[in-house]
């Protein structure tokens, strides 16, 4: 028959405090980016001729990879929740772009959703605000972010 009172083992799960999952939040949210900047340094080493695209889907694909590997080593709560981080981020890049003036050569007379698409995306052709760095300062560590978040709520074992 089932006790009513708690084990050890959920004691200690409930004794974790706020500064406990703050400091596993922010550390998964900083390796998350870490695998985001490795791939991007060996894309840097290499030079390969690859399209925006396909980095955005490394971008996603290689932190999901480290996410899962990591929450398979150690199975934490917090390591799901750092796609927070990744959509507070491109927010706060896209109040960025949208508060830039446009002129020639930087999006002359686009409209919030070109500016966005243009600089993020590249799509139809960059935009020319933020140096044309957009995919590097806004969606590929975004989508590093939301990868890893994913890969570690894959790898996340479900308690009973």
């Amino acid at each position: 028959m089932d006790s009513l009172l708690h084990t050890e083992e959920e004691e200690d799960v409930v004794a974790a405090g706020p500064a406990h999952q703050a400091f596993w939040f922010f550390l998964h949210a900083l390796l998350a980016l870490l695998a985001w900047a490795g791939l991007m340094f060996a894309g840097d080493i290499l030079h390969p001729q690859i399209s925006q695209t396909v980095i955005l889907l490394l971008s996603f694909a290689v932190p999901l990879i480290a996410g899962n590997l990591i929450n398979r080593a150690r199975q934490d709560d917090m390591a799901t929740l750092v796609w927070l981080i990744g959509m507070i981020w491109i927010l706060m890049v896209s109040l960025w772009v949208l508060d830039m003036p446009t002129g020639p050569n930087e999006c002359f007379q686009c409209d919030a959703t070109d500016k966005l698409t243009r600089t993020f995306f590249s799509l139809p052709r960059p935009s020319g605000l933020i140096d044309n760095d957009g995919p590097f300062l806004g969606t590929w560590p975004t989508a590093a972010l939301i990868g890893y978040s994913i890969g570690a709520r894959l790898a996340l074992r479900r308690r009973s």
